[in-house]
Formats: structure tokens, C-alpha cells, sequence
């Protein structure tokens, strides 16, 4: 009975060494993830100059290049795709929740498990294995714009598998997560943000205040 439950004992710690060191991985790649986003958040900055400048050009002094304008399309490319596993990150994906939004928490949480490893994490190898190609082919001739004056463009076609490589990590840092918090292992640091943590928050706050009510009405 004792060996029993001392191998008991050992399978459980192995489990939650395996876990937490599945944990310091997400937590790495949450750490590159909100690096890269910070970063991003100038190009949002610069594609603003950039085009600012190009009208000013174009209006007092009637020039203009497509290479300005293919700059701002690339700043804003780069936004998107780098920008999506920061977003992921952060929660701030969108979501349609006319369903999932009446179910426990728990509930929603084996269900976001199901399409991550069912549906994103597929998807973003898909995207992953069709776009290097696309890249390397444009790389490798040293494709340019077909504007003249225009940019090269396998910096641009980099953006798509580079973009899907980081949401591919992201999708596995959340799987991670969201495992590790099914199993009590941790906090959901999305618990109480958003439309679904502001709706449990409000919900719990109006059963507090109505035990209390009830319970004065009795005394």
C-alpha cells in the first residue's frame, strides 16, 4: 500500500515537472511575443509618417514614389502579421461568443483546447508550409515591384510565414496555459478581462447583493 501510493506520489511529480517546464516554454515564448509586439506598435507610428510625408510631397511639390507608398503597405503588412500572436497574447482577438458565451468558464476553456489543437494550430502549420515556398521562390530571383520605382517584395511575402511561425508559438503557449489551468495548475490571467470577465464579475455581483438582500429580509 505504501509502494502504491509512493509511486503515486512519484508519477505526480513527474507530471508537474513535465508541466511546469512545458510552463517556462510558454512563458518564453509569451516573453519574444510581447517584445515583438512592442516593437510593432512603432510601425503603426512610422506607416503614419510615412504616408503623412508622401501627401505632403505629392501636394506642395506634385511628386510623388511608389516606393513610399509600398513602404507604408509593408509597415502595415508587418502590423498584421507580427502583430497577430501579440494580440493572441493579449486576448484581444475577436470572438464570436452568441454560443460559448452561456457556458462555465471551465466549459469554454476545453473548448478553446479543442480548437486550438483541431483548428489553429493546423492552420498555421497549412499557412506555414504554403507560404515558404512562396517566399524562398521570390528571395531566391530577387523579385521587385512591378511599380516602377517600387520596393523589393520578398520582404513583404517574409512577413506571412514569419507572421504564422510566431502565431503557431503563440497557439502552443496558450494550449499550455489554458491545460495548465484546467488542471488548477495556475490563474487565468484572462479571467477578469473582457466581455466574458466583466459579465462573470457583474453576474457575481449581483448574487452577492441579492444573498444579502435576503438574508437582512429574514433577519
Amino acid at each position: 500500500m505504501v509502494r502504491r501510493e509512493g509511486q503515486r506520489g512519484a508519477k505526480q511529480k513527474a507530471r508537474e515537472s513535465e508541466l511546469g517546464n512545458l510552463l517556462r516554454i510558454s512563458a518564453l515564448i509569451d516573453a519574444i511575443n510581447s517584445r515583438i509586439g512592442d516593437i510593432i506598435k512603432w510601425f503603426i507610428l512610422a506607416a503614419v509618417l510615412v504616408s503623412t510625408v508622401n501627401a505632403i510631397i505629392r501636394k506642395v511639390f506634385n511628386t510623388s514614389s511608389n516606393s513610399w507608398l509600398e513602404l507604408q503597405w509593408y509597415l502595415f503588412g508587418a502590423v498584421f502579421m507580427l502583430g497577430a500572436a501579440y494580440t493572441f497574447l493579449k486576448n484581444e482577438h475577436i470572438r464570436i461568443d452568441v454560443v460559448t458565451g452561456n457556458f462555465r468558464k471551465r466549459t469554454r476553456d476545453w473548448i478553446d483546447v479543442f480548437g486550438h489543437i483541431f483548428f489553429l494550430i493546423p492552420f498555421c502549420w497549412i499557412m506555414i508550409w504554403h507560404s515558404w515556398p512562396f517566399f524562398v521562390r521570390s528571395f531566391q530571383i530577387n523579385e521587385l515591384s512591378m511599380n516602377a520605382g517600387g520596393l523589393l517584395q520578398w520582404p513583404a511575402k517574409f512577413l506571412v510565414p514569419a507572421g504564422f511561425v510566431l502565431l503557431l508559438a503563440q497557439a502552443l503557449s496558450e494550449l499550455i496555459k489554458r491545460i495548465a489551468i484546467l488542471r488548477g495548475e495556475m490563474e487565468d490571467p484572462h479571467a477578469s478581462a473582457g466581455h466574458h470577465g466583466a459579465a462573470e464579475a457583474e453576474a457575481e455581483r449581483l448574487l452577492q447583493q441579492a444573498a444579502e438582500l435576503n438574508l437582512t429580509n429574514r433577519q
